[in-house]
């Protein structure tokens, strides 16, 4: 009794010290409230994102652990059928890198979350590439020589057209041959060494005599020897080779148009190389005819790969000069018929052996050719053009992909933009089925906001996922989209998934993992802040999204089957799983460049069920099925797929 009042006393001094203490919050929040909210509802997101639940709906983001030594600009990325993941970089769109010769390939082992360097020869910045047959992998192309600016080029440049009159020998002029203008007496100097073909005699067929001697030609580029905007030349002019005497100086001479100080476009290089997945090396083979610079590779039915626009060693577009392939031989040759594309084409194989171009490109190019979608059949050059695109010139930058499964044919091309550093973007998917027999686009599901550059990746479930990209060219303006969603084929329809963490556009992309998750990477930002007055920096964090599928209670696990199925063959494999099982599928890995990916694919195989797991059947069509390495995922009736196994179909 006699501590009563002391305890009365200490509760009315704490319920005014509670009572000041709700004054002084609600004052600072009055005056941050904003703040507050924000770090409320943040604090609240984190949470919400980390329940089960959650990620069991929408999946789950998180970064790779990436030790600085391995962190890169990364352009290009493989999955390989060792189950690695190859991220080419090369200078990374890195001046300093490129002029250090500093070109840098990671291999990482999803399985070990290993990292490892490998030796790179060339800059292949912006090659093309894609799987071959024996599961190595091709690279083509890459970067000769970086653009500059008008404003920034300093020294008057070209191209030289080099004349050889003479229908004996050949001629080789090294790098750093002199040409001096005969007109005005300026000198020339070429970047590279030219090898100008002998000239051609040209005979009358009836009586064997000479008609006329047509020289042999060969270009190359060249700068001003001196700085300075008088030492551009006018219309064409005729130019003396420096150092050639007798009969060589008179039948040896160049030829130029305007060499002036305008803006220099990107450079290719001819180099080819096969990385192979076992030694982990890059294996040089026969150069291209054509130096190419943003190509695309396509499969071909016969396994030969066709290579397909690109800048060339001048920085033009190659005029339609069309190349194949062949893995037997290591031999490029050209192909008969030429047909001109903007640069890296989303070409995609159809199951007739014709390939069929959705209209998707990266940039470079003209406005008003080569831009149209249509089935092309590379023997004829026959091409068929496909009506319905509901906004053709909104096709830059978009992605495209071959829906699953394979069989039926159908394809969407996702976002994309106006030409060049056009402000516009597109929201549309549109669809097109080729087994219709008058195939027409029809616009599909929308995404929230026109997205240049989104990344697609096939999953083993049947659905696409959909992630990145930017409101705006290279993300102008602070446009990243913090979004993604997955596209249901059956359904036609988007569904938000969690979102990334990171904003991505130019060169980024992303690829499916054989464990199920999907690695996204890269973004070039072209300003670092929303009032674009800071230059970006390349972004070299990793995310990995691990899907819905993956938080569910149980998966199937394949444990045993062969590694190799013909076409028309079968194969049983053994699968444990708390659910029945319901499909199986070959899915062709990744090899992703500029959001450009045309070899991914989903096939579905005929399934029987054994006492110890499942008998699937590979089609017979080689078009439909190209030779080479692929992951079998299998999927229980909830859609919930096993981690992949290696198959290679012979």
């Amino acid at each position: 009794m006699s501590r009563q009042p002391a305890v009365t006393n200490y509760r009315k001094r704490r319920a005014r010290r509670i009572a000041i203490g709700a004054a002084v919050v609600v004052a600072v929040a009055g005056m941050n409230g904003p703040a507050l909210w924000r770090f409320g509802a943040e604090k609240y997101h984190d949470y919400e994102i980390n329940q089960p639940e959650y990620k069991a709906d929408k999946g789950h983001w998180s970064f790779l652990d990436i030790p600085s030594e391995y962190q890169v600009n990364g352009v290009h990325a493989a999955v390989l059928h060792t189950g690695k993941v190859l991220l080419i970089a090369g200078s990374g769109n890195n001046q300093k890198n490129f002029d250090a010769k500093k070109f840098e390939t990671v291999l990482w082992d999803p399985k070990t979350e290993d990292f490892k360097h490998i030796p790179t020869p060339k800059d292949l910045f912006c090659s093309g590439h894609t799987q071959l047959p024996d599961g190595k992998l091709l690279v083509a192309g890459g970067t000769k020589r970086y653009e500059k600016l008008q404003g920034d080029v300093t020294k008057a440049g070209g191209l030289m057209i080099v004349h050889n009159e003479d229908p004996d020998e050949p001629k080789t002029l090294p790098a750093g041959t002199k040409f001096t203008s005969k007109k005005s007496g300026k000198t020339f100097v070429s970047m590279d060494s030219l090898l100008v073909e002998k000239a051609k005699k040209v005979f009358d067929p009836k009586t064997g005599k000479v008609l006329r001697t047509e020289s042999g030609r060969g270009r190359v580029y060249v700068e001003a020897e001196k700085a300075g905007k008088k030492f551009e030349t006018g219309a064409q002019e005729n130019f003396r080779v420096q150092g050639l005497t007798g009969a060589d100086a008179r039948n040896v001479y160049g030829m130029a148009q305007k060499l002036a100080l305008d803006k220099k476009d990107f450079q290719g290089i001819k180099d080819t190389y096969e990385f192979d997945p076992v030694a982990e090396k890059y294996i040089p083979v026969d150069p291209m005819n054509e130096a190419r610079w943003y190509p695309t590779l396509a499969t071909l039915e016969d396994g030969k790969v066709l290579a397909v626009s690109g800048l060339n060693d001048i920085g033009e577009l190659v005029p339609g000069k069309n190349e194949i392939f062949d893995p037997a031989t290591k031999k490029w040759e050209y192909a008969k018929k030429l047909r001109k594309f903007p640069t890296y084409p989303s070409l995609f194989l159809m199951d007739n052996g014709k390939l069929f171009f959705t209209g998707s490109n990266s940039g470079y190019g003209l406005a008003d050719e080569g831009r149209e979608p249509g089935i092309w059949d590379v023997e004829t050059d026959a091409f068929q053009k496909v009506p319905g695109m509901s906004d053709p010139d909104q096709l830059e930058t978009s992605a495209s992909v071959m829906l699953p499964p394979a069989q039926d044919q159908r394809f969407m091309v996702i976002g994309g933009g106006g030409i060049g550093e056009s402000e516009e973007s597109s929201e549309k998917s549109r669809l097109i089925d080729l087994k219709e027999p008058k195939p027409r686009f029809k616009d599909g599901a929308t995404l929230e906001k026109g997205t240049r550059y989104p990344s697609a990746s096939l999953l083993p479930d049947d659905s696409v996922l959909v992630t990145g990209g930017s409101e705006d060219y290279r993300g102008r303006g602070g446009t990243n989209i913090l979004q993604a969603r997955t596209y249901d084929p059956s359904s036609g329809t988007y569904k938000r998934v969690a979102d990334p963490n990171v904003g991505r556009n130019y060169h980024s992309g992303s690829v499916l993992l054989p464990d199920g998750r999907v690695m996204i990477f890269g973004s070039d930002s072209l300003y670092g802040d929303k009032a674009n007055t800071k230059p970006g920096v390349f972004e070299q964090r990793i995310e990995i999204y691990k899907p819905a599928y993956l938080f569910a209670d149980s998966r199937p696990e394949v444990t045993g089957g062969p590694k190799r199925i013909a076409r028309g063959g079968t194969g049983t494999f053994e699968v444990t799983s708390e659910k029945p099982l319901k499909t199986a599928k070959l899915m062709r890995p990744s090899a992703v460049t500029h959001v450009t990916d045309v070899d991914q694919r989903t096939i579905a195989l005929k399934t029987t069920r054994t006492e110890g797991g499942i008998e699937v059947t590979v089609p017979t069509n080689r078009a439909l099925v190209p030779a080479g390495w692929y992951m079998l995922f299998v999927t229980d009736d909830q859609g919930t797929p096993s981690e992949a196994v290696w198959v290679e179909v012979p």
